[in-house]
């Protein structure tokens, strides 16, 4: 298993902008919620709660947790969640330093981060990492005259190396006989600031095209030159204000952009939350963690029929013990109704993702069941 090696630049926000705000109103149905082994939040059936939940962190979790606070509002009444899209660093720096009460992740904490996260939490240091968001990551372009787009690793990984410049690259020609190319030069955009997106973009690139990404994996973009955007919407802005450009994004925010097909095995395969789940599915827990660690290792370079690669497995990060009660209470419910089939299904209807799977919800209830005050 290819592992990357995560370095960090945090980059501490100390103003919570682009929140997201939630006053929620209504009641949970517990006969539904029954269901789901408890009530759709964390709390017991027709417990209601009021105060406020501050996270931050990952920007590509924005249309998620936009469907997850819309659909919170029919379960707890008083209840605002502020979260911030500060990016995957940001949101890591914030939660170790105390600033907020969860983080969303694009990636799991690496061990310097885990150990001060630990120090952080109240007794016994014990952290949740939770996979609660499984969306793949899109190979965006914009090329005109080129609506579809076959794309083999080796070649991804040229094209964001720049070792290959030109769209009628013989390269890419090889693998679109069918497509007209142009005589045009080829603009890869990046992310500007640190960005899990970027990671796991890099460790694909690093497990599926080793010999061509010789990089080393973080979330700080490797490659002078071409063009960057701050945050998702930065690097969709640019790449559609562009003719010959490409970059990569959470299709959800892809608009009109096109979107490559990535080679795996035999077949090119498209980024679609079925695909994402696939590959989710055929990967491991990393080992020597806590135990409501369920952090993944994903395999890159799988040739499985069906799978994309490309995939981003974004947690919510937290304390398995508060220093307050409220906190643990508004922390447990919302992660319970995040996990919940109802939560799950919003953010697939806002952000396209993948709802997990049965076997990551138990998990989940695990961990979240286990949130107290100390």
């Amino acid at each position: 298993m290819n592992l990357g090696t995560k370095t960090r630049a945090a980059t501490l926000s100390l103003a919570l902008a682009g929140t997201l705000a939630l006053a929620a109103c209504g009641a949970a149905n517990e006969e539904s919620d029954a269901a789901e082994g408890g009530t759709a939040g964390g709390g017991e059936a027709g417990e209601q709660l009021s105060g406020t939940l501050v996270g931050a962190g990952a920007s590509s979790q924005q249309a998620a947790m936009q469907g997850w606070t819309a659909a919170y509002s029919s379960v707890q009444p008083d209840v605002t969640v502020n979260y911030d899209p500060v990016g995957s660093g940001g949101g890591r720096e914030q939660f170790v330093a105390g600033g907020t009460d969860f983080a969303g992740s694009d990636a799991y904490l690496d061990e310097e981060e885990l150990t001060a996260a630990e120090e952080r939490c109240a007794g016994d240091g014990q952290v949740f990492e939770l996979p609660n968001y499984i969306a793949p990551i899109a190979v965006v372009h914009n090329v005109e005259g080129v609506d579809s787009l076959n794309l083999p690793p080796e070649v991804v990984a040229g094209i964001f190396a720049q070792q290959i410049t030109n769209w009628n690259d013989p390269a890419i020609a090889e693998a679109n006989p069918d497509v007209q190319l142009p005589d045009l030069p080829i603009t890869p955009v990046n992310r500007s600031d640190e960005s899990g997106t970027t990671e796991n973009f890099a460790e694909y690139l690093a497990a599926a095209a080793p010999d061509v990404w010789t990089y080393e994996v973080s979330g700080d973009w490797p490659v002078p030159g071409g063009e960057a955007g701050q945050g998702t919407s930065g690097v969709v802005q640019a790449v559609g204000a562009g003719n010959g450009t490409i970059g990569y994004a959470d299709p959800s925010q892809a608009g009109d952009l096109g979107i490559a097909a990535i080679g795996v095995g035999e077949e090119f395969v498209q980024p679609t939350p079925e695909a994402a789940a696939a590959v989710v599915e055929n990967s491991e827990r990393v080992e020597g963690r806590g135990e409501y660690d369920y952090a993944i290792d994903i395999r890159r370079d799988t040739t499985e029929s069906g799978n994309y690669p490309i995939v981003q497995v974004s947690y919510h990060i937290g304390c398995v013990t508060y220093d307050e009660q409220e906190t643990a209470d508004l922390v447990a419910d919302f992660m319970g109704f995040v996990v919940s089939e109802e939560g799950q299904q919003a953010a697939a209807d806002a952000a396209g993702s993948a709802p997990i799977s049965d076997t990551l919800r138990e998990q989940a209830r695990t961990a979240i069941d286990a949130i107290n005050a100390g």
